[in-house]
């Protein structure tokens, strides 16, 4: 069933069409009769060129321009052009002659009927020809680029749809043995009783609130992220008693700057799952400043190279995370293991983050 809307859409094409010829019929009274004043005749006369104008315009703009021009046929174009200009001017011929005869009662002596030669006259079609040409192509470019647009920005918004779940995957993969081992200890405070239970209960509440709904946000405070890493600390110091040695070096001024949720904490996460206990001591160093726009994270945990361990998925998608977010230059990462240290150094622009959040 055709729309309403293609209806319009078809009128209005029509409507345009139909005043576009009007416009070429008083072109042809205006440049055939100039200088005569026997205007019947004209008007007369530039309906017999009418016909044949409007024939060969939509047999360029409709058949010998989209079957041949536009699909790079250029010999044919150029060989069925001849042909059609020697076929046309022998029609165009014929209409003045036509002309002439049907809007003979119309002549007088005292007015000259027409003020152009034969050479004129079919020069004056084919330059209606011509413009209705030139006016095809425009029209075609714009469509062209105008579907060329729409396709790219589907593209793009396909793209950024599969990123967006990408990003939504990644964000999930923080490591579920923290939860679980988490757990464990609190079970066994509740075992003991112990007056510690309900901070580290507190504690995990806040945590798990701030990883399943906080990290649906493009952005967050930075002050938040901190916060959570310190419960996070406190939750493992909890886990690991007397063997783990934790140091937070907070040198960020300004802590009302967004970060994307979930930036640092899987770095420490990942400190603590692949870290190894040495002399009796697993030791992590984490490190938070803020220099004029950048924004720089390390974290380094004590690691034995014998142990058999790698980056694993974690890390990997970490990285993929960070590409997606803060495409480069906006951020940089190295990952070193030297001398039984495992260290993560993260840089970020948070200028270059601001013009990421707005889209430019």
């Amino acid at each position: 069933m055709v729309s309403f809307k293609s209806i319009i859409k078809t009128l209005g094409i029509l409507t345009i069409h139909i005043l576009f010829w009007i416009g070429v019929y008083f072109f042809y009274t205006y440049f055939l009769g100039y200088g005569t004043s026997n205007i019947a005749y004209v008007n007369k006369f530039s309906l017999f060129l009418m016909p044949i104008t409007i024939c060969i315009s939509y047999f360029f703009l409709y058949f010998l321009i989209p079957r041949y021009l536009l699909q790079k046929k250029l010999g044919l174009f150029f060989l069925y052009t001849v042909y059609t200009f020697i076929i046309s001017s022998f029609f165009i011929v014929l209409s003045i002659l036509y002309g002439i005869v049907f809007c003979h009662h119309l002549t007088t002596n005292n007015a000259s009927p027409l003020t152009k030669t034969l050479p004129f006259i079919i020069f004056s079609v084919y330059f209606i020809v011509l413009v209705v040409i030139i006016l095809g192509l425009l029209i075609h470019n714009y469509k062209s680029t105008i579907k060329n647009e729409d396709l790219k920005n589907k593209f793009l918004k396909t793209q950024l749809q599969l990123k967006e779940q990408e990003l939504r995957f990644l964000k999930m993969q923080i490591h579920p043995h923290f939860l679980f081992n988490t757990l464990n200890t609190l079970y066994g405070f509740a075992l003991k009783k112990s007056d510690t239970a309900p901070e580290m209960i507190l504690k995990l509440s806040n945590l798990l609130d701030y990883i399943l709904y906080q990290v649906e946000k493009p952005f967050v405070l930075l002050k938040n992220e901190i916060q959570h890493i310190e419960d996070y600390i406190t939750l493992e110091k909890m886990r690991f008693h007397d063997t783990l040695d934790v140091f937070l070096n907070d040198q960020t001024p300004n802590k009302d700057i967004e970060i994307a949720p979930m930036l640092l904490i899987p770095f420490i996460e990942n400190s603590f799952k692949h870290g190894t206990i040495i002399n009796g001591k697993l030791t992590v160093k984490i490190n938070i400043s803020l220099i004029d726009n950048l924004l720089i994270f390390s974290v380094q945990n004590t690691f034995k190279k014998t142990h058999k361990t790698s980056e694993g998925i974690g890390l990997e998608n970490i990285k993929k995370r960070l590409n997606i977010v803060y495409p480069s230059p906006a951020h940089s990462l190295s990952i070193t293991n030297d001398n039984d240290v495992f260290k993560i150094l993260l840089k970020v622009q948070t200028d270059q983050l601001k013009s990421i959040k707005n889209g430019h």
